[in-house]
């Protein structure tokens, strides 16, 4: 009967509705995103598993022979798993409530984050010899975990977004997972995997074109007066103009319509909110157990480089309190050779040298690792491209940054650095340059040195003679008889040519005090 249908089809859509709602009110267990199969727990650590239940559901996690156990509270929970040796052996971590969770393949072993701009976000796909290097990256002790990309102007508990559309998941490396991840994170993890013969663990977290305000919190950024006047109390006035923009292109673009004009103006861009990446893309990593953190960023903050002398050390602080470790290794990559005015000869570039804000940006990402202990930069004036921001061999970058993780976190007995300023002396219309990390000795590749500078009193740089003595090397110009500084690679585009005996080239430094370009 029509009647008795109708009836039997509203009582089954009632009583589905009611199925429904009380399975999702039902109290099951879950875990974060960045909890899957395949996942590696930082070794020699305390690691905390977290995720939400109901109140007072008991949660009970078991890996290996360790068992802990808790109850939601205010609809959340977290256990504590005590400190575990590297461990390849994959094991199935299980997370019981009302009902039980399985991540299977789970092992122990080194933890580390790879963040930044562009330059990080590169994948490998776009590099050098990528197919090669790609077919050849099976590893089942390389694991790698990418987080999407995704603004938020509130800290969020979970990640959120897809990736490769679909759900985050941890993946091991291979020729299916490798050419979509990041380059340098990838050879980073590949090669200190090999050094150290223990699973590493990479979750890569990176945006292009982003300045590090937007990775860093907004309690440490209002926590410095300066950074909050320039960074977060100028955002309202930064958007009022936007709004005001916005509605004179948008009367521009309509007028231009209405008689049939073409519109070439370019669209006014919004400005990005201090923290919003921090918020979403690394605070529901937090309190997940990591080792350290690599870094590659700054193109976005080069005009503001002296800021960065005080953003950059912040932002390194930052994350180290959000993961509970006051000592997290950090390294990062200096800025790479680019020429900005591009298309210039090398004689052109190197006519003279000039203020840069570039020179300037690494400078300032050096200076973190003088007022911060485990922290420190890698250089690569060796591979940059002369009219392109974005160097296609990443190899170098991901690999010094291994070399730089194996001596300054692991102890071991290797030159993992190139040489970099530590003292001068001035006598006789010389300056006398010492440095760390020499090695088996300075060399100078392809001839006599290039890239130093040096001024007098007067704070007008130009080309010196340099020359390796020993482990130092010796600062002069003829008509410069009271030298007050010398510069080494401070170009936008460096060109130079000083080494250790290891292969490692020598980092960009200034001794001078003079006002810098961006300190004005």
């Amino acid at each position: 009967m029509p009647g008795m249908k109708s009836l039997s089809r509203s009582l089954f859509t009632a009583l589905t509705g009611l199925l429904l709602a009380l399975n999702s009110a039902s109290g099951a267990v879950r875990l974060p995103v960045l909890f899957s199969h395949n996942m590696v727990l930082q070794a020699d650590k305390r690691v905390t598993i977290w995720g939400w239940a109901d109140d007072d559901e008991l949660v009970v996690v078991r890996y290996f022979e360790q068992v802990a156990s808790t109850r939601g509270k205010d609809g959340k929970w977290s256990v504590t798993l005590e400190a575990m040796p590297a461990d390849a052996t994959g094991r199935t971590l299980v997370v019981t409530g009302e009902n039980e969770i399985r991540l299977k393949n789970v092992v122990v072993g080194e933890v580390w984050i790879a963040s930044g701009q562009s330059n990080m976000a590169w994948t490998l796909k776009k590099t050098t010899n990528w197919t090669h290097v790609a077919s050849a990256s099976s590893n089942p002790n390389l694991r790698l975990f990418t987080v999407p990309y995704v603004v938020s102007h509130e800290p969020l508990d979970d990640i959120k977004g897809q990736y490769l559309g679909g759900r985050p998941v941890w993946r091991t490396a291979g020729p299916d997972s490798t050419p979509e991840f990041t380059a340098v994170g990838y050879f980073f993890g590949r090669d200190l995997q090999k050094a150290r013969n223990v699973p590493i663990g990479i979750i890569h977290t990176s945006k292009g074109g982003t300045p590090a305000e937007l990775w860093t919190s907004h309690e440490a950024l209002a926590a410095d007066r300066g950074l909050k006047g320039a960074l977060i109390d100028s955002y309202d006035s930064k958007m009022e103009k936007y709004r005001t923009d916005m509605a004179k292109y948008n009367d521009a673009a309509a007028a231009a319509k209405k008689v049939g004009k073409k519109f070439n103006r370019r669209r006014p861009r919004a400005p990005r909110k201090s923290s919003s990446l921090y918020n979403s893309m690394i605070h529901p990593l937090l309190p997940f157990a990591i080792r350290g953190a690599i870094w590659y960023q700054g193109e976005a903050n080069a005009s503001r480089a002296h800021q960065y002398r005080t953003l950059f050390p912040t932002m390194i602080t930052d994350w180290r309190n959000g993961f509970g470790d006051a000592e997290l290794p950090f390294f990062a990559v200096e800025l790479a050779p680019y020429d900005k005015r591009r298309r210039r000869s090398l004689e052109e570039i190197t006519r003279k040298p000039v203020d840069s804000d570039w020179g300037e940006l690494r400078d300032a990402q050096i200076h973190a690792g003088r007022v911060l202990p485990n922290v420190g930069t890698v250089t690569i004036t060796d591979a940059g491209m002369k009219d392109d921001i974005h160097p296609v061999n990443k190899e170098p970058a991901g690999a010094r940054l291994a070399l730089l993780a194996r001596q300054g976190v692991y102890g071991e007995d290797i030159v993992g650095d190139g040489p970099s300023y530590a003292s001068h002396a001035i006598a006789n219309g010389q300056v006398t340059v010492r440095f760390r990390n020499v090695g088996g000795g300075l060399v100078a590749k392809g001839g006599q040195l290039t890239g130093f500078a040096i001024a007098g009193q007067d704070g007008r740089f130009v080309w010196a003679n340099a020359e390796i003595v020993d482990d130092t090397v010796v600062v002069s110009h003829p008509n410069i008889d009271q030298p007050a500084g010398v510069r080494f690679g401070w170009s936008d585009f460096p060109v130079v040519n000083l080494w250790n005996k290891e292969g490692l080239p020598a980092h960009p430094f200034r001794t001078d005090k003079f006002k810098l370009t961006t300190d004005r």
